[in-house]
């Protein structure tokens, strides 16, 4: 089990950038999977982009050539280079960590809130 702490969110114009930033800590020392999901008003949880250890990468359509993820595996860092944002990327934006490729248990950060408005 791991406890992720996210920042970097706030609010933005439209056109604009952000980058998220993720940091997990606890007694797991590699962690299978980081990555970032997504909840607007009224709207079930996406994923919005996903990194394994092994470089095996996920970025939702919806996001496709405007975010990117990395990672720093030896500090289990994630973060979210978030450029061109949309109102509708208005979300809030929590930072997830799967610790075991063969469990399918996650651990979940507490969010952190994108506005994209002018």
């Amino acid at each position: 089990q791991v406890q992720l702490v996210e920042s970097g969110g706030g609010l933005v114009h439209p056109g604009g950038s952000l980058r998220l930033s993720c940091a997990a800590t606890g007694s797991v020392k590699t962690i299978y999977a980081m990555g970032w999901s997504r909840q607007a008003p009224g709207k079930h949880r996406e994923t919005v982009a996903s990194l394994t250890i092994g470089g095996v990468e996920f970025v939702a359509d919806s996001v496709k050539g405007r975010f990117t993820i990395s990672r720093d595996n030896v500090k289990n860092t994630v973060d979210l280079q978030m450029n061109g944002l949309k109102p509708e990327d208005t979300a809030v934006y929590f930072c997830y960590g799967k610790v075991s490729a063969e469990r399918p248990d996650m651990d979940w950060g507490q969010g952190t809130r994108v506005t994209v408005s002018t």
